[in-house]
């Protein structure tokens, strides 16, 4: 096209566009990139399912070897106040069944986290520290499963420094006890969640997207009126000191999760 010293040939120039195209290329070609999306689309179906299966495997064995303690947890009438209500805030948290649980439970939420698409290592200092790129499905399903329960076991720490400041450590324990009965509770639904990903990812995404959001969403609102509801029934919170611990201590951790998790679109 260009020469220092030679004018160009412009009788030479061709109209490509009147050139017809190869119709055998193109369609190789669409056929190519179809299959890249196609393959893009199952990226990870494997992992999820393997990692659904072990979920449920846990659950079992956990049922099978911890009956009474299980069925406590997870028995309805418990929930709705119909049964003994207070019998699991008044038996000690720390115990093989509940890390268990825990950490069965941090497997779950974390397998939908990544099945969503939810990027946690957003945060600055997060993404320091474990720098796991978004194509390492299992290490980031392991990464968030570390990150949650650590959250869920620290959540007691917390509590107990904002106890102390705000003087009401005779609530700490109860408050804790009612957060984590809470959270396995409603974890149980969530393999539930990845069942209905794993079906209806490829034909429905956005309204898969919009259930498993909405069923993280309710997950942690409903752990908040739990425990504001439990609270209640041993002091007023109408008084605003107890009101301003539960806003420190519940809500603006809920108003933080909900922005890391739900709303990073």
């Amino acid at each position: 096209m260009w020469h220092p010293e030679i004018a160009p040939d412009i009788s030479s120039f061709t109209n490509t566009t009147l050139v017809p195209p190869v119709k055998v290329g193109k369609a190789a070609n669409t056929n190519v990139f179809a299959a890249q999306a196609r393959a893009r689309g199952h990226q990870g179906e494997n992992v999820f399912l393997c990692f659904l299966l072990l979920i449920g495997l846990l659950y079992g064995g956990i049922r099978a070897t911890y009956q009474p303690s299980f069925a406590r947890i997870y028995q309805v009438e418990n929930w709705w106040g119909k049964g003994k209500d207070q019998e699991f805030l008044t038996k000690p948290t720390a115990t093989w069944l509940n890390i268990l649980l825990i950490l069965v439970f941090s497997l779950s939420l974390a397998l939908l986290l990544v099945a969503i698409h939810t990027n946690i290592q957003t945060i600055v200092i997060l993404r320091r520290l474990f720098d796991v790129p978004e194509s390492a499905i299992m290490a980031r399903v392991l990464l968030y499963t570390g990150l949650i329960a650590g959250f869920v076991l620290g959540k007691y720490l917390f509590l107990e420094l904002m106890g102390y400041i705000f003087d009401v450590t005779e609530l700490v324990m109860m408050q804790y006890r009612e957060f984590v009965r809470t959270f396995l509770f409603m974890g149980l639904f969530l393999p539930a969640v990845m069942v209905l990903y794993l079906s209806l990812n490829q034909t429905l995404p956005e309204a898969v997207l919009w259930a498993s959001n909405g069923v993280v969403s309710l997950m942690l609102v409903g752990t908040v009126v739990r425990i504001a509801r439990t609270l209640s029934r041993r002091v007023s919170l109408l008084n605003l000191h107890l009101f301003s611990y539960l806003c420190a201590t519940e809500v603006i951790p809920l108003l933080v999760l909900l922005k890391l998790i739900v709303f990073t679109y």
